[in-house]
């Protein structure tokens, strides 16, 4: 009984490395993980490109709403001045 037990553990051991995936499988597997990675650094990449813009953006408003104020400042600082003169 144990020598029909131990040919039928074999056999089995057999079946399990007879089903894993074929050489070609695993490329294809190792294919598609490169093109997963390739695109979740082009997805980063271009997050990150975006994320730059926006913050130049962002940093060219406020100079813009900065000057604005000191302009506005400079102008109610001379508009006296220019009344006292007349």
């Amino acid at each position: 009984m144990k020598k029909v037990l131990s040919l039928v553990a074999v056999a089995g051991m057999f079946t399990f490395v007879a089903c894993g995936p074929s050489a070609a499988e695993k490329e294809a597997a190792a294919a598609a993980a490169a093109q997963i990675v390739a695109d979740s650094v082009a997805g980063v990449e271009a997050a990150a490109a975006e994320a730059a813009a926006a913050d130049s953006a962002a940093m060219a408003a406020t100079a813009a709403a900065e000057k604005a104020a000191a302009d506005s400042a400079a102008a109610a600082a001379a508009a006296p001045a220019a009344k006292a003169h007349h």
